[in-house]
């Protein structure tokens, strides 16, 4: 008995001593955590930042203050060659500091200094992009389309390029991403290597427009056909084992069409990898593929079975109307309360939002949920999702010219549930800022093809955050279904011949935490841009300058002297100023700041008038201004107390307009619809209420 008393207390004191150690530790790795990051390396290596495509990026000094005062950095040069369709990379932890990857269509690979934007190296000589030849296509000329990805183990980075020649072939790459320097035993010829039930890829007919993923050791691909849906193409995805280049793996559709158009490309959840499917040819009416999320093992490989593909049960009739499932690519979704939690989203051309458990995906059934959140077409982009207080999001750019969230429910299933939406021109992939993973959530988009200006809006209302700024801040040649990337308080945006970056107003960098322990940043970063928010341009124009001087040029480190990576000498020794420069010029713009004018008050309630241009899908809402108001929100219903709304619908900024042509409506269906007027201090009641009817043909 004594014995056993003896133990018992040893053990007792043996778990004491482990608490207290691991109490300790806990302490320890509370400072740790709030001395790591000024030094902690940020790192933004792919396309959305994470590998489930989320697009969220944690950064403490986005709050909405100070992203409000955005501005451009005129002193970043970013000049580039050649047309750009996908996002640009941050990498840090190299000789040369912290760089900026671009990738263009005319086969030009850049690494820029982050801070001024110069080259560090730069890559001219791939081999020419195609400019001809191709049975049919919306680029031109192509190259590297989608966004490439980076192993920060190896500093390896990955990418696509379409090269001209007597047979056009796309190739594989791997650089080293400090110098620029082709890897050992890259590239690989896709045409040469990749095959799949018979099936071998043929690059003529194959175009490559998805963010390249890296997982476990194997980078994946994913390939559709050309815009016009010509040739006898396939949606592929080609794996490449990066320590074995000489082994890939494919997987293709079976049947002829299914390509992976979307432009975040291949998503995993850190150990299978999933893809949407548009639509395919001549099946006779047996599923092939196609109108598909498929889920991938390591390789890839496929089994085959219900658990690792699913299709809706109207698939075929997708099929016949071309209008694909795969329309935005996959975005992984966890859903903390919701049975099942684990999903995986697809946005189809069909207007549908597609929730799927992807721990079974089910094969040809319906789906765990869906429901109709678009008026118009959903295609090309890439989606985000995630979480505040609210809930989990997830949000998108469709074609109708809006910017829309949703909320999905965490109940047994879930359902999907409107959030917010608001007008926005172009065609951009949205992605989303946070000061801590949950709160300050903005929802950024690029109107690419539209106003060319970037715009932030609250993730949990939709409410105008930033609203593009001014003169300096407006862009040029943004391409469709691209997407900006966060790091380091700032904002990258790649367009033809140049990349952009954008500033808050402290012009300090702060880290952006990528998915680790760095996700939480100092206090003190947070603070600073508080006092700051209400500088004028001036003001903020002052403390970049002051940050920029600041910082004094890392040691110079000539760059490895490879033939291929020219250009590089001259940049490094003046283009690589410290990353941590984070604190000595925020208080400047304090001194300065000035209140900015603003309207007299909120604005009146407007008055609706009647629709006009009514038909059997759509109408025309218009009502009259107001004074002192910069925009209108606008509410459509099948209800005259306005219990629901018709999707898309909801508080949908309009802009400062009158009018906004409503589509996607039921013929020989009542609709109501009201309008507030908003400006800097608040926003009007609501309108009177007008009733409209569609024709019934």
């Amino acid at each position: 008995m004594r014995r056993i008393v003896v133990e018992e207390r040893r053990l007792t004191d043996l778990g004491r001593m482990k608490f207290s150690i691991r109490t300790f530790s806990l302490l320890v790795a509370i400072v740790w955590s709030a001395l790591l990051p000024t030094n902690a390396q940020v790192n933004v290596t792919q396309e959305h930042n994470n590998v489930s495509r989320d697009g969220v990026y944690i950064d403490p000094a986005f709050m909405p203050s100070a992203a409000a005062n955005l501005i451009r950095d005129l002193n970043f040069d970013g000049t580039i060659s050649g047309n750009v369709y996908g996002q640009p990379l941050y990498i840090e932890g190299g000789p040369s500091g912290p760089m900026i990857i671009a990738v263009t269509e005319s086969n030009n690979v850049y690494a820029l200094n982050a801070t001024t934007g110069t080259v560090i190296w730069q890559r001219t000589d791939l081999g020419p992009p195609v400019t001809s030849g191709l049975p049919c296509g919306n680029i031109n000329p192509v190259g590297i389309t989608g966004t490439p990805v980076v192993d920060l183990a190896s500093r390896s980075l990955f990418f696509d390029a379409l090269i001209d020649g007597a047979t056009k072939q796309h190739f594989v790459y791997s650089l080293n991403v400090d110098t620029g320097a082709t890897n050992p035993n890259w590239p690989v010829d896709v045409n040469a290597t990749a095959t799949y039930n018979g099936m071998t890829f043929t690059s003529l007919i194959q175009e490559e427009r998805g963010g390249l993923a890296f997982v476990n050791g194997i980078v994946y691909v994913s390939y559709s056909g050309y815009n016009g849906d010509c040739g006898m193409y396939h949606g592929w995805v080609v794996g490449v084992d990066i320590n074995n280049p000489s082994n890939v793996n494919a997987w293709a559709t079976t049947a002829i069409g299914g390509g992976i158009w979307g432009h975040g490309g291949v998503a995993s959840d850190g150990t299978n990898m999933f893809v949407v499917t548009g639509n395919t040819f001549n099946t006779g009416g047996v599923w092939s593929g196609g109108e598909a999320i498929i889920r991938l093992q390591a390789g890839p490989t496929w089994t085959g079975q219900p658990a690792d593909y699913w299709a809706p049960t109207n698939w075929l009739s997708l099929d016949n109307g071309d209008t694909d499932l795969g329309g935005v690519s996959t975005t992984v979704i966890d859903v903390p309360g919701a049975t099942p939690s684990q999903l995986v989203l697809a946005l189809g051309k069909d207007g549908n939002a597609y929730l799927i458990n992807r721990n079974n995906l089910g094969g040809i059934a319906s789906p765990v949920a869906q429901a109709n959140v678009s008026g118009t077409v959903n295609r090309g982009t890439s989606a985000v999702t995630y979480h505040t207080s609210q809930g989990t999001y997830f949000a998108f750019h469709n074609d109708g010219n809006a910017v829309s969230a949703y909320k999905v429910t965490p109940t047994n299933p879930p359902t999907i549930v409107s959030g917010w939406s608001v007008g926005q021109s172009g065609r951009g992939s949205p992605w989303v800022t946070t000061t801590d993973g949950t709160n300050n959530v903005i929802v950024w988009v690029a109107g690419v093809g539209g106003d060319q200006r970037l715009h932030g809006y609250d993730g949990d209302t939709g409410t105008v955050i930033y609203a593009g700024g001014g003169a300096n801040e407006l862009m040029t040649g943004t391409r469709q279904w691209n997407t900006g990337m966060v790091a380091r308080g700032r904002i990258y945006f790649g367009a033809d011949n140049k990349v952009y970056a954008f500033t808050l107003p402290a012009g300090t960098p702060t880290p952006t935490a990528t998915p680790s322990a760095t996700a939480t940043a100092t206090a003190t970063a947070t603070s600073k841009p508080t006092p700051t928010a209400t500088a004028t341009a001036t003001a903020t124009a002052t403390a970049t300058a002051t940050a920029t001087a600041t910082p004094t040029p890392t040691a110079a480190v000539p760059p490895s002297p490879t033939p291929t990576a020219t250009a590089t000498a001259t940049a490094t020794a003046t283009s690589t100023p410290t990353a941590t420069a984070t604190a000595t010029a925020t208080p400047t713009p304090t001194a300065t700041a000035t209140p900015t004018a603003t309207p007299t008050g909120t604005p009146a309630a407007p008055k609706a008038a009647g629709a006009g241009n009514v038909t059997a899908n759509s109408f025309t809402a218009k009502w009259r201004s107001v004074r002192d108001a910069t925009g209108y929100r606008l509410d459509v219903s099948t209800s005259s107390t306005f219990v629901t709304y018709v999707p898309g619908y909801q508080n949908l900024d309009v802009g400062n307009t009158t009018s906004r042509n409503v589509t996607g409506l039921t013929r020989n269906t009542n609709y109501y619809y009201r309008v507030r007027a908003y400006n800097g201090n608040g926003t009007s009641p609501n309108s009177n209420v007008i009733k409209v009817k569609t024709k019934p043909h």
